[in-house]
């Protein structure tokens, strides 16, 4: 990294080794010198991408900016561009980077202690870095604002070095020089004062005035003002004879120290704290933003404790009040007291606001001064407020995210992580919280990570000895936001003030998201809900973003953090209309989605429709609201949602999530009276109970299509007389709408009976219906079904090519829960080839995926048959650790058939250990099990214990 410079003071320059690298293309050029001007810190896609396209990006954007990474990365050595989640960084040594230096070496010369000639010459060395303006010849938006912060730099460092100049009495050399300055900078006033000063100095009093004037007419022409306060006096001064001739050294100010006390139990957001430390080297305005109660103030103070010593002559805070009980402070009440704080004298204060604000900068502009303007509504209630000097440094927090302050570094807090968030506990509350680690957990989570909310519970917990921080959780768990107050500081109120600064149509919204089931939403549920326009929808969602009322985790994707959902609920009246609309966009999207062929009404909002089924992961993102949506919902449009859904959850696993949508499902079908809904849903979730390994539960609940869970329960007899019934049915029907299914499900049935000839055509039959009726899905189950019997057939090579393609195309349409069987049969294949360490490798693989899905039902089956394959292999240990694994969930589901088949497995890795014992006792167990269950394979452990006793 060491032979690597990267020079911005000037036209983009990257040298390696002493060449420079070549990067021509323009685009390529904004992207890095982007990444360069916030060296070290992630730099997010968005703002890459209007930087590089600024108001008019193609919907290829950011396809196009990871090119021109790539591009880079090519012509760069490695390492410098780091990826990152959230974007793209350069990373280099502060050594390597022309601006890092400069900031370093101006430090350095503006630090105490220093001489004139001492500071003359650190200045110098800084200021021969600059090659011309910074970043000259790249003309995008985005980079010119960050570069006009460096010319600013460049300019103050120029300034400075003037003034020391003349500390040291260096006047004749500095003539010429000033007056360049001055005719490439014309509106700097210092600029102006210095030229001034020198001619005065030099016996040329005439021309110090005369280029006052000048400096007059120019003003007046270019911006209609008059010169600030410090030229004007010093201009009084010379023509009064008040200016001495002597060397002028830096003004000296008493210090001023009016920063409140930090918090003593700080706690976290190191990480914060340390960005903004960082920032304020290369920048002079900070921001901190957050929601109510996020610790704004706290961090802002910290990082100010830090700095403290880099901002000697004055450290200022005043609250704005942009987010209290009343009116927030005007900007001419807010510069009056801040120069009061500076101690100027009330005679000498202009009772307007601009004279307010020129004087402040004026007074500022000889200062080190770090100035925290405390809860901001907006940028406009600070843009007065801030000086021009390069020399200070300014922190504004916000409830608002300020977005129109130029040049700044931003910052918005997240909440606390759960160990920031109990170690704080601890620190308000004492030892009773390490005591009850678990319990203490419990409260910080109903405090939503919230600091204010955490130290509100924590103050209750301190001031109540006899509590246990269990009996704190538990209250909190019935009503947090009634629970989270002290004396006037409630957690509620706080949220209020945001509230009540909002337009109506923003608190309408706010209002109705208080009754939105779920706790991630879009824009598109946003519109439904509100019955809003798309566009007004997303205008508001971004001002509730901006105040922090609604959080953004990802990308387009909001949710209401967990106290300000109470907030919102409690003031939002039932609207059964906003639930409506929001259900028909659910219903009529996943409908459509999923190919349910459902009779439904025409969409309310067919727009919104569209725009939902356009989304690529719309159903994978609205996952989570299905069972609060289908629970809040008008009964008919709630059970057909879980209807439509249904399939596309039972294919992706995870059966849990299932059984509690379908349960939902049921009983808004129930309050139909609906009794085909009912039966509906009913087989619906008996399919997830039985996915989930609850057995008996799914039989209870199925009036047909019984024969494969019998099987899985053991129940062999009734398996087959419930197959030839569903056999004579199809046989009877022929064809139907719904063949596809129904005959896969009895090809596999009559697999496992060992009717593998029948089980093959019924197979065949399948998918043929999927064929024509394009399911493709479907296609993928069929497909393995007919590979499962030509296995059994002994027709390996076929069974071999139908298992590949029944594999591609459930991946491609997301079946996941089937893959579980192809995987399996893949083994078995392999095993039947005489390959037992492949089939174990695929046994393994459906094993994991069984696990993974949630889908119990599986494991079982699949485990025995891993065992089986391990112990051809030889490897009796792991195939009896199988076997074990397939007994306990054998047991656990019912799965008599398995347990059986456990206990057999058992029996046949004791005997290859050379145990008769142990295996006899296991093949006992095995037989009894399958005598019960009337298995054929009864005649199998007949057969070993027989050998054990010849």
């Amino acid at each position: 990294m060491t032979e690597v410079r990267l020079g911005i003071l000037g036209p983009l320059v990257v040298t390696y080794g002493g060449l420079e690298l070549a990067i021509t293309a323009g685009r390529d050029r904004t992207v890095l010198a982007m990444l360069i001007l916030r060296a070290g810190r992630i730099v997010g896609v968005e703002e890459l991408i209007s930087a590089v396209w600024e108001d008019g990006p193609p919907a290829t954007a950011r396809a196009q900016l990871q090119t021109c990474v790539s591009r880079l990365r090519r012509v760069l050595p490695a390492g410098i561009i780091r990826t990152d989640p959230a974007g793209y960084a350069v990373v280099t040594a502060p050594e390597d980077l022309d601006a890092a230096r400069f900031t370093r070496l101006t430090e350095r010369a503006r630090a105490e202690g220093n001489t004139p000639d001492e500071a003359a010459k650190l200045f110098r060395e800084a200021l021969a870095l600059w090659r011309g303006p910074a970043l000259v010849g790249l003309d995008a938006r985005g980079v010119r604002r960050l570069a006009a912060v460096l010319d600013e730099q460049r300019a103050a460092a120029v300034e400075d070095w003037i003034d020391v100049q003349l500390a040291a009495g260096h006047e004749r050399d500095l003539v010429a020089e000033l007056t360049g300055l001055v005719d490439s900078f014309p509106l700097r006033e210092r600029l102006r004062a210095q030229l001034m000063l020198v001619l005065h100095r030099l016996g040329r009093r005439a021309d110090a005035l005369a280029e006052y004037a000048r400096t007059v007419e120019l003003l007046r022409e270019e911006l209609g003002i008059e010169p600030g306060p410090a030229l004007r006096d010093l201009h009084d001064r010379i023509v009064a004879g008040e200016v001495a001739p002597a060397p002028a050294v830096r003004p000296r100010f008493a210090p001023v120290r009016n920063l409140p006390r930090t918090v003593g139990d700080f706690t976290g957001r190191d990480a914060t704290v340390e960005r903004l430390v960082r920032a304020a080297a290369v920048t002079t305005v900070l921001t901190v933003d957050g929601m109510a109660g996020s610790g704004k103030t706290a961090v802002a103070l910290q990082a100010a404790e830090l700095l403290r010593g880099a901002y000697p002559d004055a450290q200022l805070f005043i609250d704005l009040r942009g987010f209290s009980e009343g009116e927030p402070l005007a900007p001419a009440a807010a510069l009056l007291d801040l120069l009061r704080q500076l101690g100027v004298a009330a005679d000498r204060i202009p009772p307007d606001l601009d004279g307010r604000a020129e004087l402040w900068r004026s007074e500022l502009a000889g200062r080190r001064a770090l100035v925290i303007l405390d809860n901001a509504e907006s940028s406009a209630h600070v843009a007065r407020l801030l000086p021009s000097s390069s020399a200070g440094l300014v922190v504004v927090t916000s409830r608002h995210r300020l977005l129109g302050l130029d040049g700044g570094h931003p910052e918005s807090l997240p909440m606390l992580d759960e160990p920031e968030a109990v170690a704080l506990l601890g620190r308000i509350a004492g030892v009773r919280v390490a005591a009850e680690p678990e319990a203490a957990l419990e409260v910080v989570r109903r405090c939503g990570l919230l600091p204010l909310a955490i130290r509100l519970a924590g103050a209750r917990l301190a001031h109540r000895p006899r509590w246990a921080v269990g009996d704190l959780a538990a209250r909190l768990s019935a009503s947090a936001l009634a629970e989270l107050a002290a004396e006037d500081r409630t957690v509620a109120g706080a949220i209020a003030l945001s509230y009540r600064r909002l337009p109506e149509p923003a608190q309408r919204l706010f209002r109705l998201l208080g009754l939105h089931p779920a706790e991630r939403f879009g824009v598109v549920s946003v519109a439904a809900l509100g019955g809003l326009p798309l566009p007004e929808a997303q205008d508001l969602i971004d001002d509730l973003v901006d105040v922090h009322l609604i959080e953004e985790p990802d990308p387009h994707r909001y949710r209401l953090h967990e106290l300000v959902r109470q907030y919102a609920a409690s003031l939002a009246e039932s609207d059964g209309q906003a639930l409506s609309q929001l259900l028909d966009l659910h219903l009529h999207a996943t409908a459509e989605l999923t190919r349910a062929g459902i009779d439904l009404p025409p969409a309310a909002r067919p727009d919104l429709v569209a725009r939902a089924v356009a989304e690529p992961d719309w159903l994978a993102e609205q996952r989570t609201s299905l069972a609060p949506l289908i629970r809040a919902g008008e009964p008919r449009a709630a059970w057909q949602l879980a209807q439509v859904s249904g399939s596309y959850l039972y294919h992706l696993g995870h059966p849990e999530e299932l059984i509690t949508v379908q349960t939902e499902g049921l009983a808004a079908a129930q309050r139909t009276g609906d009794r085909r809904a009912v039966t509906l849903i009913g087989d619906c979730l008996a399919a997830a109970l039985a996915g989930a390994g609850r057995l008996a539960e799914a039989l209870d609940r199925l009036d047909t299509g019984r024969a494969a869970i019998l099987l899985e329960l053991g129940r062999q007899q009734e398996a087959h007389a419930e197959a030839d019934r569903v056999f004579q049915d199809l046989r009877q029907q022929g064809a139907s709408p719904g063949a596809a299914a129904r005959t896969s499900g009895l090809a596999r049935v009559l697999n496992e009976l060992g009717r593998h000839r029948e089980a093959l055509g019924y197979a065949r039959a399948g998918l043929q219906d999927a064929v024509e009726r394009k399911l493709t899905g479907p296609v993928g189950v069929c497909l393995s079904d007919v590979a499962r019997a030509r296995i059994e057939l002994g027709d390996l090579e076929p069974a071999g090519r139908l298992l590949d393609a029944a594999d591609g195309v459930l991946r491609r349409s997301g079946f996941l829960v089937e893959r579980i069987e192809v995987l399996r049969l893949r083994g078995l294949l392999e095993v039947r080839r005489g390959r037992a360490v492949r089939g174990a490798v695929a046994y393994g693989a459906a094993l994991d995926l069984a696990r993974e899905l949630g889908w119990r039902v599986a494991v079982p089956l699949v485990a025995n048959d891993l065992g089986v394959a391990l112990l051809v292999t030889g490897d009796y240990e792991r195939a009896g650790e199988q076997h074990e694994h397939a007994l306990s969930s054998a047991q656990h589901t019912g799965a008599q058939l398995q347990e059986g088949r456990a206990f057999e497995g058992l029996g046949a890795c004791a005997a290859a250990r050379g145990d008769p014992g142990a295996a006899r006792r296991h093949w006992w167990h095995a037989r009894g099990i399958f005598d019960r269950i009337g298995s054929p394979r009864r005649d199998e452990a007949d057969r070993r214990l027989g050998e054990l006793d010849a």
